[in-house]
């Protein structure tokens, strides 16, 4: 009954914040002009979002900092070293976000960092990371829980660390591209981690990294009152990698990593779909699809936006049931 009562104080907090922070910090970047700038092989679909603001990523991650702050104040979360590495993650890979979605907006152009910017960046701090998980004394071992195998994959492991956040934050941004698509999956990819991580009593500092689950629950639901169709604030990149790292870096550290692919199924779907079609049309010059990622090639199909995400929150809720059942119940 305590744990339950942690989460929903957690949900709560984070929740108001987030919505009076979204309600204060709208008009000012529409003030500013930060504006989202849209493909231009989506002028027609997405017509109606010319000039609304982005960057909307602080709506969620600044309450969700001030949110722990809190209860650590009251008391009621203390630090921990895994927790530390958690914000750590969340802090840098928002900052890259946010160097990008500025120089879009300077730029007035959909020119930021470049790909080989932002994936060094996002190096970077995945090195970092690993060097701050190593040094906690962890073994490089893959679990694999209901077979109770631990694989010690050496110094693979840190290659494979690198992989899991960068894949996972750029898997949530090219998710990004619909209303509330994005914010709806990672609501439910949290949830499904603070479930699970609330098992994980062998890990050190596991019930703040839970809570801190669920303070991402209440941030994004507060997003997403900004953020569902119609949209009046999109997440930016300054939202979506961050989401991606924090969840890869959950991933890592409760030991379940594989377990990421279920959870996020809906990511991976549509990391994949861009793969297939850069591919297919390297040795094609066809179209796999009309437009990715996947998502996009629906809206050509002549599918509403808003049961486009409907129809992905259902298939990212499924997948993170399975993840439960298995992670916690098998």
């Amino acid at each position: 009954m305590l744990i339950l009562t942690k989460s929903v104080l957690a949900v709560m907090v984070s929740f108001i914040i987030a919505v009076c922070f979204g309600a204060m910090i709208i008009p000012i970047l529409r003030k500013l002009k930060v504006d989202q700038r849209l493909s231009v092989y989506l002028e027609k679909e997405h017509h109606s979002k010319v000039g609304t603001p982005t960057m909307g990523g602080f709506i969620f991650i600044v309450p969700s900092l001030v949110a722990l702050g809190l209860l650590y104040i009251f008391g009621k979360i203390s630090l921990s070293y895994n927790f530390l590495i958690v914000i750590f993650t969340m802090i840098g890979y928002t900052l890259i976000g946010f160097l990008d979605d500025y120089l879009i907006i300077k730029r007035n152009n959909n020119k930021g960092l470049t790909e080989k910017q932002k994936l060094g960046l996002q190096v970077i701090v995945a090195i970092v990371f690993f060097y701050m998980f190593m040094m906690a004394d962890n073994e490089p071992l893959l679990w694999i829980h209901s077979l109770s195998i631990k694989w010690d994959i050496g110094w693979f492991y840190g290659l494979f660390i690198l992989f899991v956040l960068v894949a996972s934050s750029n898997a949530v941004n090219l998710t990004d591209g619909l209303d509330g698509l994005a914010g709806g999956l990672s609501l439910i990819a949290f949830l499904t981690f603070g479930i699970i991580s609330w098992a994980t009593g062998w890990l050190e500092g596991y019930e703040e990294i839970a809570i801190t689950c669920f303070v991402m629950v209440g941030s994004l639901l507060g997003f997403l009152v900004f953020n569902v169709s119609p949209a009046k604030v999109f997440m930016g990149d300054t939202g979506s990698l961050p989401l991606g790292a924090v969840l890869g870096t959950l991933a890592i550290l409760t030991r379940h990593e594989l377990l990421l692919i279920v959870i996020g199924i809906v990511f991976v779907l549509e990391t994949v779909s861009c793969i297939l079609q850069i591919v297919y049309y390297k040795l094609t010059r066809k179209r796999l699809f009309p437009m990715t990622p996947i998502h996009h090639s629906f809206e050509k199909k002549g599918w509403k936006e808003r049961d486009i995400v409907k129809l992905f929150w259902i298939i990212g809720l499924l997948g993170s049931m399975l993840a439960i059942v298995y992670g916690v119940w098998i």
